[in-house]
């Protein structure tokens, strides 16, 4: 019994003679013709010399396709699974409401990433996200007066200073009368800055010997507690 394909024998063989792949001819014939009949057609059909040299071609570059589109799918995974990282997260920041969890923040945050003054608080960061973090948890627990803050900003010298205070004030909520002279690394004379949106370190002091103390308290409970 002859196969339903039959009609497209006559142009399989020649398709397969001029060296199209199994997978060529039926996309040609705009069938799904069993590749074991195409096999049995195409016996002992000669082959163009540079036929191994093309599907080689032709399995490099589905090889790259693959690995195109294995990297866009691992892409949407990730993406899927750190959104549900997020979401599962989400409530935390409405914790920092609760005054206790917010001194925690606080502490732990300051003894990270603070200096070690013992009359009044001093925090630097690059990061304006930590910096605001710092802020807010700072004025969330205690009854803080804006003018004793200062700020200092620490840059590169192809900085452009004026443009990093403007900046550092807008994301400090300090006005631009409270920072210090700015303070250039001399190492970096010479030296381009690569990554374009790094706006140097802000650093903060808010002159309270008290809010200093209660913090380093609070550290020393949180890292000797058992």
């Amino acid at each position: 019994m002859k196969s339903r394909f039959y009609s497209l024998r006559l142009k399989a063989i020649r398709l397969r003679s001029i060296g199209k792949s199994y997978g060529e001819i039926r996309e040609a014939t705009g069938t799904l013709i069993p590749k074991s009949t195409l096999s049995y057609w195409c016996k002992g059909v000669s082959l163009p010399k540079n036929y191994q040299e093309r599907i080689n071609e032709i399995i490099a570059l589905s090889g790259h396709k693959g690995r195109a589109i294995a990297v866009e799918v691992n892409k949407i995974r990730r993406d899927k699974y750190l959104k549900g990282i997020f979401l599962h997260n989400k409530h935390l920041s409405k914790k920092f409401k609760d005054y206790d969890v917010a001194r925690i923040a606080l502490a732990t945050l300051y003894i990270c990433e603070g200096a070690k003054s013992m009359r009044s608080i001093c925090f630097g960061n690059s990061s304006p996200g930590i910096i605001r973090l710092f802020l807010k948890l700072l004025r969330t627990c205690y009854d803080i007066d804006e003018n004793k803050f200062s700020c200092t900003v620490q840059c590169r010298a192809d900085q452009d200073v004026n443009n990093l205070k403007s900046f550092w004030s807008v994301a400090t909520g300090i006005p631009l009368d409270k920072f210090k002279k700015t303070r250039i690394d001399p190492r970096t004379i010479g030296k381009p800055t690569l990554k374009k949106d790094y706006k140097g370190v802000c650093r903060i002091d808010y002159f309270s010997a008290h809010i200093y103390n209660e913090l380093s308290i609070i550290g020393n409970i949180l890292t000797s507690s058992k």
